[in-house]
């Protein structure tokens, strides 16, 4: 049996049902098969990605441990077992077109996770993940919310993100202080932001930094012009701003600028 290592955040899914929910929400599109599983630790999501039909499955994970067992319980999965940290690894050499990834993310790193999905969003078309349900909460807040931010309006620009569940700790092993959620994310038609992907990165989180405070305020540090920061929209706070508010600022700032 592995043992979880917390410095790993390893925390084990017991559930079939839920592993099973899991992976059936999973809404892969024909010939599009290619997954990569992320954590798989004792296989509870990998038994049934792997009665998928035609699935072109890679399974990534970091603990020794575990790769000895999947390799053991998994054989006929041997070659697609990937020793390796997700955050260090080129995921162009995992697969050279467009691909899923699910898994049960180890909470330490999630949101680290996500910052990687978007630097690879071009080919990742769909996410499926498990994670602390306050992260979860995050990503999927609308505009308006307490918990709106970075991740909301840098991901919610380019996938449609539903929160599909919440897990109590019960059903892990061991369990964790907190609660968890399924959230998944499914790109959108957006190939690229009609501004400076770089500035709306920069501002997107330089106003949430100080959140509190409204955006003339907050975007102090980047010395707009008088015309911009006498604008209306700047009288509100990040948390008020959609995607679309924050590409607008973007443009109008870098326009400013040429």
């Amino acid at each position: 049996m592995v043992r979880p290592k917390k410095s790993l955040g390893q925390h084990f899914l017991k559930d079939e049902n839920i592993a099973r929910n899991i992976v059936g929400a999973l809404a892969l599109e024909r010939p599009d098969v290619r997954v990569i599983e992320i954590g798989p630790g004792t296989g509870v999501l990998t038994k049934y990605l792997s009665q998928i039909k035609d699935i072109d499955l890679r399974l990534i994970e970091i603990d020794r441990e575990s790769v000895a067992y999947l390799k053991k319980t998994y054989p006929h999965l041997q070659t697609k077992i990937i020793e390796a940290d997700f955050l260090e690894l080129d995921l162009d050499q995992v697969f050279p077109a467009s691909f899923a990834i699910i898994g049960n993310f180890p909470y330490n790193i999630s949101s680290q996770i996500f910052f990687k999905v978007l630097d690879h969003r071009d080919k990742v078309s769909q996410v499926v993940g498990m994670l602390q349900k306050e992260v979860a909460d995050r990503i999927a807040a609308p505009p308006g919310s307490k918990t709106y931010g970075i991740l909301s309006v840098l991901l919610q620009a380019f996938y449609d993100i539903e929160l599909l569940f919440k897990v109590p700790p019960g059903v892990f092993f061991p369990p964790p202080k907190v609660m968890s959620a399924v959230i998944r994310l499914k790109r959108n038609k957006v190939s690229k932001l009609d501004c400076d992907e770089i500035q709306f990165r920069k501002i997107v989180k330089q106003a949430f930094q100080m959140r509190r405070k409204t955006l003339r305020n907050a975007l102090k540090s980047l010395n707009l012009s008088a015309s911009i920061s006498a604008l209306p929209l700047l009288d509100k706070r990040a948390e008020q701003l959609t995607v679309e508010d924050f590409i607008s600022l973007t443009k109008l700032i870098g326009d400013t600028r040429e």
